[in-house]
């Protein structure tokens, strides 16, 4: 075999964005995974009762030694939200919290306990292997392409891990677009059959959500930048062959007395 020389910059700055892009899919994912602001939004729970200085919106008032008679037993007649208050929660892969009335802090439960039982081995799990396997591609394809980044070696071996960084974060990016459709899934079942003192009023989407698919969308462009990378590359080798083909036949044709 006779190697053939990409410009070295060039390829260099190639490599380097892809594994700039595989990197920052890294970060976002396990940040997103190990969160719990998947989803966010509001409980509508019932007002306890007021107890010592308790005072305000977030209590009904009884049995109160400063209310007149008619007061005292005004929460029988309180109808609507005024029963009610809206408390705030977010859920992740692993957690569920929220917020504890008139107290600083959040009161966690494992989101898994509160998922529904047929959904839990089928969906869940699955969603959360899937994540993991996720991270482990794109820390495998994130390794290779600082590998070939670093690389000074024949253009041929260059592209051999280029070739198979490529197919790893691929398959990574397709992992991950399937972890984080199942977690949709899973969330949205437990929205309609979890347990009554979880089900949410409203939610949406949080910040986590939108990290895990910006990881992917990096992911998707690593693995495009990658294969642009290798497409070139190996353009640029034929066509070097070619031109050398090309020269070595004019020199043997006409040769040099």
């Amino acid at each position: 075999r006779m190697p053939v020389s990409v410009p070295a910059a060039d390829r260099r700055q190639r490599a380097s964005a892809a594994f700039s892009l595989s990197f920052l899919s890294l970060v976002f994912s396990i940040t997103a995974f190990s969160s719990s602001y998947w989803c966010e939004g509001t409980r509508k729970v019932a007002k306890p009762f007021c107890t010592g200085q308790s005072k305000g919106d977030h209590c009904i008032r009884f049995n109160s030694p400063d209310a007149s008679n008619s007061n005292a037993v005004q929460y029988i007649w309180e109808t609507g939200d005024d029963k009610f208050i809206d408390r705030k929660f977010h859920a992740g892969i692993w957690y569920s919290c929220e917020e504890i009335i008139d107290e600083e802090g959040e009161k966690c439960r494992s989101f898994i306990s509160l998922t529904p039982a047929a959904d839990r081995g089928r969906v869940l799990w699955l969603s959360i292997v899937s994540e993991l396997l996720y991270i482990i591609l794109l820390l495998t394809g994130a390794i290779l392409m600082s590998v070939e980044m670093c690389y000074y070696s024949t253009v041929i071996d260059g592209l051999k891990i280029n070739a198979f960084s490529a197919v790893v974060t691929v398959l990574a990016g397709l992992l991950g677009m399937v972890a984080h459709m199942m977690y949709t899934t899973v969330f949205q079942m437990t929205v309609n059959l979890g347990p009554e003192d979880w089900r949410p009023h409203t939610w949406d989407y949080g910040w986590s959500y939108c990290l895990a698919w910006a990881s992917f969308a990096c992911c998707m462009a690593a693995a495009v930048t990658t294969i642009n990378k290798y497409t070139k590359t190996i353009l640029e080798f034929k066509h070097k062959r070619k031109m050398l083909e090309r020269r070595l036949k004019i020199k043997y044709k006409f040769p040099d007395h």
